[in-house]
């Protein structure tokens, strides 16, 4: 698979080097597509709702810009995030993320907005920098496009049992909450007795710790996710208070 030819970002010389790229073209977005599927019904065993046979695809893709990873010495995508922006939205009726939950304290404030979803990584590649490089390809996506915030659902999975779910959900509420103003409300909300005491050591889910470390916030109580078994929060992303670290990192090199 030949990448585009102007990558948004690329990794230092390392044993695996990596480019991250938004697809031009329908063999790589299939590629995405078909990544999504393998990760999330194949190996997660969601019970997707597919538009085709094989690949992860509804509404949303057509009118979304889809960000890959390439492993450089292989040409394939190892690693993908779909991003929706405001116009793409309003061909599909709204952004994935009104599915799940009521997010109009959001969305009808007159901002820039994309929504990150259906992030995924080959399981050969979690423990390399993939994840670290779609985030820089982010931060470039956001500076060029002038992107005032930016949001998704993050999972936090039920197969740790329901006391993992309920740590979890007393740390984010004690410490990532957002202001009331901008709460969203879950569709099919998830029951959690959030009986005290907690120890504050709950190991979080890679991707919302990820975004928590550029300083986003959680807007309000999850979301029952049945087709993948799973805990959904919404997470909002201010993009004028990604971390000094962070900007530094990535953005300061662009």
């Amino acid at each position: 698979m030949t990448p585009p030819n102007v990558a948004l970002a690329r990794s230092p010389k390392q044993k695996k080097k990596f480019s991250v790229f938004l697809v031009d073209n329908e063999v790589s977005k299939r590629a995405c597509l078909k990544l999504r599927y393998d990760i999330f019904a194949d190996e997660l065993g969601a019970n997707l709702l597919s538009e085709q046979d094989g690949v992860d695809k509804d509404k949303f893709d057509d009118h979304s810009q889809h960000l890959a990873v390439y492993d450089n010495s292989s040409n394939e995508i190892v690693a993908t995030t779909r991003l929706l922006n405001n116009s793409g939205s309003m061909k599909t009726n709204g952004f994935y993320s009104e599915t799940e939950f009521d997010i109009s304290n959001i969305v009808n404030q007159p901002y820039q907005f994309t929504e990150v979803g259906r992030t995924c990584i080959h399981p050969d590649y979690r423990c390399s920098s993939a994840l670290p490089m779609l985030w820089q390809g982010i931060a470039r996506y956001i500076v060029e496009n002038k992107i005032d915030y930016l949001f998704g659902c993050a999972s936090i999975p039920f197969s740790n049992g329901d006391k993992y779910l309920r740590s979890v959900m007393h740390h984010l509420r004690d410490k990532h909450f957002s202001q009331p103003e901008l709460r969203v409300f879950p569709r099919i909300p998830v029951r959690i007795e959030d009986a005290e005491p907690y120890a504050d050591d709950a190991i979080l889910p890679t991707l919302l710790k990820a975004y928590l470390r550029q300083g986003a916030v959680i807007c309000g109580e999850p979301y029952w996710d049945a087709a993948f078994g799973v805990a959904d929060v919404f997470v909002l992303l201010n993009c004028k208070q990604i971390t000094d670290k962070y900007s530094n990192h990535f953005i300061n090199r662009i």
